[in-house]
């Protein structure tokens, strides 16, 4: 039997949003898949032709997203579980200055999360239950030097999910931001990292945490490192090259 019977997920055509709407509808769950490429999400309701609804939408077209939302959760069937998947990370080279890449980040890591989600948290509000899942990242735990925007991005992310665990906690819903390190996909394909996680697995956690609210890093080594990071002192912190 499904953990969850009826989610949504925002970012759902590649990446790690991609494999949560696979591993969800390879459970049983009947999965709204939300993207801007309708053809990925074609690919997926082949796959899962009774269990993927897809659902074509931009998520920075954020006037659009109240009804889109409720069609969804109609077509869907009720809903349990939301995942924000949905993030750009451009390539901003460490003496580049560039507003419109930035603005790019903040409409879909920001803005188009708190579109999605404030939907899902004024219905579970009512609902008393359901679990709202946001994917952050070990970036936005400091400001470093070589992407200020997308560590903002995250940062800004990681607050207003803390606020909405606040306001439902006491509601019976779950509220959990999820803080991945490097993971392989189309969005870190240029990058040089080594030891960059699997799509799968950080899947595989998301679905396992997401009804337990709170704080989770996919790696234990990131918990022990980021501590460490997060107390470092602005005036030395600006001195390393991280």
């Amino acid at each position: 039997m499904a953990k969850f019977k009826h989610a949504i997920v925002v970012g759902a055509s590649s990446g790690i949003g991609r494999e949560i709407a696979r591993q969800l509808a390879a459970s049983g769950c009947r999965v709204g898949a939300v993207a801007r490429r309708g053809e990925r999400l074609a690919e997926l309701e082949k796959e899962f032709p009774q269990l993927i609804v897809p659902c074509v939408h931009d998520a920075t077209d954020y006037d659009s997203v109240p009804k889109v939302f409720q069609d969804l959760t109609g077509q869907v069937g009720g809903l349990d579980l939301i995942v924000y998947a949905s993030g750009v990370m451009p390539i901003v080279e460490v003496d580049e200055y560039s507003f419109e890449k930035d603005k790019a980040m903040i409409d879909t890591n920001v803005l188009g999360a708190i579109a999605w989600l404030n939907q899902a948290a004024e219905r579970f509000s009512h609902t008393g239950h359901g679990s709202l899942v946001g994917i952050g990242s070990v970036a936005g735990d400091r400001g470093r030097m070589k992407q200020p925007v997308y560590n903002a991005s995250k940062a800004a992310l990681h607050t207003y999910l803390e606020a909405l665990r606040n306001r439902l906690d006491r509601k019976g819903v779950k509220v959990v931001t999820i803080k991945p390190g490097p993971v392989k996909t189309e969005m870190t394909a240029g990058l040089d990292m080594p030891g960059m996680m699997e799509p799968e697995q950080v899947a595989a956690f998301v679905i396992k945490k997401a009804s337990k609210t709170g704080e989770h890093y996919v790696s234990p080594k990131h918990a022990v490192i980021f501590a460490i990071i997060r107390n470092i002192p602005s005036w030395i912190f600006r001195r390393l090259n991280i």
